[in-house]
């Protein structure tokens, strides 16, 4: 399980991404580079890292489904993940 507090710094960078997103993009449309380096370097996209739903685990993420690969297998085997089951062949 991550720490809250690297949860929260996730939030609160997603929060900035979405406040500086239209400011961001009119910046880029002019051109204007110099102005973009004034905003806050967690205002970029690309410091965001994807997490866990319900674990904080940064690594192993599945997009589709927002939860990690640990905790997917758990819910797949016992068949919480609607549509999903355990291969045998």
């Amino acid at each position: 399980m991550a720490k809250e507090s690297m949860k929260a710094r996730e939030v609160k960078r997603q929060k900035l991404v979405a406040k500086y997103a239209a400011k961001r993009k009119a910046l880029k449309e002019a051109g204007d580079y110099d102005a973009l380096q004034l905003l806050p370097k967690n205002a970029s996209p690309v410091r965001l890292h994807n997490r866990c739903k319900l674990t904080g685990r940064p690594k192993g993420y599945m997009r589709t489904f927002g939860i990690s690969r640990v905790l997917f297998r758990e819910m797949a085997n016992k068949g919480l993940i609607p549509g999903v089951k355990k291969a045998s062949w």
